[in-house]
């Protein structure tokens, strides 16, 4: 027989290194001896026989026996159907030496029926016409990726804008969401966006972060082709496209992976490997070879075929650590005692280096809670190979630190500082994600003290001192307008907030910040390294104010940063400046254009041979309330 799934796949599958392993397993079009059709693959060793239901045969389970190829061991089963048809449901039938029926959804298919449907749909991923020759080319000269600016806007495409009163959810298309969205972060000064939930998945509530279909851009919003057309149209207009990406762990739906043959095949067998008790989900298997070319080739064809520019990896402590989230008798050591999980970490070192070497200008980032070294260190010294990684701990302490009454503020200095002193061990990205703004944890503006214009001043000054602070930034949606509500996956961002001044404000504040970002090299190119970054005054703990400087690698055009975390005002501040050269103002957070009550400010400044901060030359700013100024020099 010619079979579509050749003993070569075999052997490249059977050793975890089939990196096209979707253009194989799944279903595809082709002809067989002069006639067209599609050819269905489905790997299933355990399985006493699989079938194929579907449209195309009226869901007959016994019309359809699927083909076990040889060598049986490998477990891949085929049949070629020329009936069916492109759009068409199917699932495969899995009969168990136990004789047990189950009927599951492709892990390979490019396309699943809308929840609450569970079957998968015969679609094409592979001929879009893509017009993003020019980005994909600018983005493989984009090394070391670590220079160069990153200012992600991170969305749930379900709930940033809705068409109310559909039956349908209201939800925007792939293609209605290019068009609105490149919009937005194009005029804000965004560099990409991060698109949560695109991967398959069955419960809206679950965000997209319990996969069923690895392989699939959910059908929420349309279909593969829409999904191309929204990360092509971003491109062209000159914005990277970050997916989440979710290998830690998948549900235990029953037409999906769990026991996907009978036995567990995708997770551990030992349920004490392959159980997170605290979520309810499967771990995948890390050491077997096809599950690790499974969890490959899905990140591979995100990248290769849907063109995206980074995957940001959900939960890698999760996976590294064998107790994560399991109390004493839940876990199963290493073969040396230890709680590491060798092989999720050997699997980050394959799925790194392989990402970035096949593609180059594309980033891996790990969400990673821990102080496990060296996640973006290279696998040449032990490291993990990410791009970058989430910073966790800056995120929380600039939380605990904005939260507090500002009286108190003065005690906890140190929790803005402290960031500095480890900011070289990782390349960062500071985030301020989704995870912020849920389950009670207040919205941005909701988290900051005092009431009215107080609320958006901290606010104002927080977003500088983030903005301003080494490493490449994240903000979720709704929080560069200062969305009152937390997020709810349910409605849509209260967009009509805009029409209060306050709210309109802070998102002028925050696209200034975006604009200034991304002209000046000293806010990106020099993120981690002390090269890049100088502190001013980091000490002036009474007053709670936080001086610094950025730096770029030709020292050309650095920029002088002054934050005031209190609501008192100085018309006698002054700060040190390692320059004589003149400075300028480029940007005031009290300008009237931000409803401050400055229509207009001195511009230029001279520094005075007069001593401040251990410098020589200083200069005098009148600094106000809940203060922001950013010089040029």
């Amino acid at each position: 027989m010619n079979q579509y799934f050749s003993d070569y796949d075999m052997y490249l599958f059977g050793q975890g290194t089939h990196y096209d392993i979707y253009r194989k397993l799944g279903v595809h079009q082709i002809e067989r001896e002069g006639e067209k059709g599609y050819v269905f693959d489905v790997w299933a060793p355990h399985a006493e026989a699989v079938s194929l239901i579907g449209e195309f045969n009226n869901w007959n389970e016994e019309s359809h026996y699927m083909m076990r190829l040889h060598p049986e061991e490998i477990g891949i089963f085929e049949l070629f159907v020329p009936e069916a048809r492109d759009g068409q449901m199917y699932k495969f039938l899995i009969r168990t030496s136990d004789g047990r029926k189950l009927y599951k959804a492709d892990p390979f298919a490019a396309m699943a029926e809308l929840r609450p449907g569970t079957a998968s749909r015969i679609a094409d991923r592979e001929n879009y016409k893509w017009n993003d020759s020019k980005w994909i080319k600018k983005r493989e000269k984009k090394e070391p990726c670590y220079e160069y600016p990153m200012s992600i806007y991170e969305l749930h495409p379900g709930s940033w804008k809705r068409h109310p009163g559909r039956e349908d959810d209201g939800f925007y298309s792939y293609r209605e969401l290019a068009e609105s969205l490149t919009e937005y972060v194009t005029t804000m000064g965004y560099t990409h966006v991060e698109l949560m939930g695109i991967s398959e998945y069955p419960f809206d509530g679950s965000w997209g972060y319990q996969v069923t279909g690895y392989y699939s851009p959910t059908s929420r919003y349309g279909t593969p082709e829409d999904f191309s057309y929204l990360v092509d149209y971003l491109h062209q207009h000159g914005i990277g496209v970050i997916l989440d990406w979710v290998p830690a762990h998948f549900p235990k739906d029953d037409y999906g992976l769990a026991e996907f043959d009978g036995q567990p095949l995708f997770e551990y067998a030992d349920p004490k490997k392959g159980e997170h008790p605290e979520w309810g989900t499967k771990i995948f298997d890390y050491g077997k070879n096809e599950v690790k070319n499974f969890l490959l080739g899905s990140a591979l064809m995100w990248v290769e075929n849907y063109h995206i520019d980074g995957l940001r990896v959900d939960a890698v402590a999760s996976m590294l650590y064998l107790d994560y989230g399991k109390e004493a008798g839940q876990w199963t050591p290493n073969q040396y005692g230890g709680n590491e999980n060798l092989e999720a970490v050997e699997f980050f070192k394959h799925l790194n280096t392989l990402i970035t070497g096949r593609n180059h200008g594309v980033v891996t980032i790990a969400e990673e809670s821990t102080a496990w070294p060296q996640v973006t260190g290279s696998v040449k010294e032990g490291g993990l190979n990410f791009s970058f990684k989430w910073n966790m701990g800056w995120m929380h302490d600039f939380l605990d630190y904005m939260k507090l009454d500002p009286y108190f503020r003065k005690d906890n200095h140190q929790k803005m500082t402290f960031a500095m002193s480890y900011n070289e061990s990782e390349k960062y990205i500071l985030v301020l994600s989704h995870d912020e703004v849920v389950h009670l944890k207040c919205s941005m503006i909701n988290k900051m003290p005092g009431i009215g214009v107080d609320k958006f001043r901290n606010l104002m000054v927080g977003y500088a001192f983030m903005f301003g602070h080494p490493g490449k930034k994240l903000l979720f949606m709704g929080q560069d307008f200062a969305q009152y509500h937390e997020w709810d996956e349910k409605k849509e961002l209260d967009w009509y907030l805009l029409e209060n001044r306050e709210n309109k404000a802070i998102q002028d504040f925050v696209k200034e910040l975006l604009h200034i970002y991304k002209k000046y090299p000293a806010m990106y190119e020099l993120d981690s390294t002390w090269d890049g970054f100088e502190w001013i005054n980091a000490n002036d703990s009474y007053r709670s104010i936080f001086s610094f400087v950025r730096k770029s690698r030709d020292r050309k055009n650095s920029l002088l940063f002054v934050c005031n975390f209190t609501p008192v005002a100085y018309d006698d501040y002054r700060v040190g400046v390692p320059t004589t050269n003149k400075l300028k103002l480029i940007l005031n957070s009290e300008s009237s254009k931000f409803r401050g009550t400055e229509k207009k400010r001195q511009v230029t400044y001279t520094p005075e041979h007069q001593e401040c901060d251990g410098k020589e030359y200083s200069i005098g700013y009148k600094l106000p309330a809940y203060g922001v100024a950013v010089f040029v020099f």
